[in-house]
């Protein structure tokens, strides 16, 4: 997905106990190693020379379970989509804002980001095809998928959770990727559809706690 997550996931300090307040970096590491394993193993991966930090970053990464929105618009008349799990919304509740991160070598969304509205869908559980092909680098991008084409120029997938015509307010670079606010101007939350869950390299289902 050219939108991939960038998120760190929480908790990776815990047990560091008074180490930790000293802010010394090798009582820390000591602490660390003499308790859960599973602990010591994402602390190393803090150093930058860990031959395998890149993989299991992302790997760390994809423990932390998200949404996926699709994002689509029409550009010069062609019909332009992405799929992103970066995706969050409260960035802000007045304006209403969203954001998603964006990889520096994707290809779609300079040309996306040239509409005048995007559609941002929050895919459905039963969207995990429709996300393999908005995702797709072959083909039609959205032959078979039913849609609606606002005349703003946002479109929108149908059986979508929720549906989002934003327009772009701020890019801001962050390391491999660009962060992207958007503003909300309008919605629809589509009753009683369960959201697409994307964990652990997987599409997954809800599932209430009792």
């Amino acid at each position: 997905m050219e939108g991939h997550r960038a998120r760190l996931g929480h908790g990776i300090h815990l047990g560091l106990g008074e180490a930790r307040m000293t802010g010394d970096r090798s009582q820390a590491r000591d602490a660390i190693h003499a308790g859960d394993n599973g602990i010591a193993r994402a602390f190393d991966l803090l150093a930058a020379d860990h031959p395998d930090a890149a993989a299991r970053v992302k790997s760390a990464f994809g423990a932390f379970p998200s949404g996926v929105a699709a994002l689509c618009a029409v550009v010069d008349g062609v019909k332009v989509g992405m799929v992103a799990s970066s995706f969050s919304v409260g960035v802000s509740f007045d304006p209403p804002m969203v954001m998603f991160s964006v990889q520096d070598s994707s290809t779609t969304w300079p040309v996306l980001k040239q509409a005048e509205r995007i559609g941002i869908s929050i895919l459905g559980s039963a969207h995990d095809a429709a996300c393999y092909q908005l995702s797709s680098r072959k083909g039609d991008r959205f032959a078979g998928l039913d849609v609606q084409e606002l005349d703003s120029g946002a479109i929108f997938v149908h059986d979508a959770a929720v549906w989002l015509e934003c327009v772009i307010r701020s890019e801001i670079p962050a390391g491999d990727h660009h962060v992207v606010v958007l503003e909300v101007t309008s919605l629809r939350v589509a009753e009683g559809q369960e959201p697409l869950v994307y964990h652990g390299t997987r599409f997954r289902q809800l599932r209430a706690v009792s």
